[in-house]
């Protein structure tokens, strides 16, 4: 009997398809694998060692080599992470304009400093350098929606909106508080996607 132990995660049926897809459009599955750990960073929430190893076998891949491209990109997570990650800029351009502010907006309103995940599971705060959108600095990204010109206050306006959405959401798939324990486009607080 070959069944899988309960906490062996496994592609839903919905991803395992597009899995079959992504490898119809490149030559070597190693083409998919990015595309594939965005599928199962959605899926699972962070990329632990077991997900890993089961994008590995998916793609007939080592593990080195799926581990090696996980740890070059920050925006794979390989630690559990809110389910809204909150990355402001820190550069300089964003910093003549008042990052410093909002930073301190940020910690204030999620009572949280930078590098941590608030205990509830729904907000990872992070400084980072540049975001690439320095002539509408100060910036910030949660999760993939980019702010420009953000001011302390459309910054708290919109922790407060997403602390709203967050409790009837919960935390992010994948969350385990116990291994933290010890884890569009948008100006002025207008919101639009591309």
């Amino acid at each position: 009997m070959s069944e899988a132990m309960p906490d062996t995660p496994q592609f839903s049926t919905a991803n395992k398809q597009k899995i079959v897809e992504l490898l119809t459009r490149y030559p070597r599955s190693q083409g998919a694998l990015i595309p594939v750990l965005w599928l199962a960073q959605d899926q699972f929430g962070w990329l632990s060692t077991p997900v890993m190893e089961l994008v590995a076998a998916e793609l007939k891949l080592s593990v080195t080599s799926v581990l090696a491209t996980a740890m070059f990109y920050t925006m794979l997570y390989k630690k559990p992470h809110g389910r809204f990650h909150v990355q402001i800029c820190t550069n300089v351009s964003c910093y003549l304009r008042g990052s410093d502010d909002i930073v301190a907006m940020a910690r204030e309103v999620l009572g949280i400093e930078p590098g941590q995940t608030s205990s509830d599971g729904l907000f990872t705060l992070e400084e980072v350098q540049c975001l690439c959108a320095c002539e509408r600095a100060p910036t910030l990204q949660i999760n993939q929606d980019d702010y420009f010109r953000v001011t302390p206050e459309s910054l708290r306006e919109l922790l407060t909106n997403l602390q709203t959405v967050g409790a009837k959401l919960g935390p992010r798939p994948g969350w385990v508080d116990e291994a933290l324990a010890g884890h569009g486009s948008h100006e002025h607080g207008g919101h639009h996607h591309a």
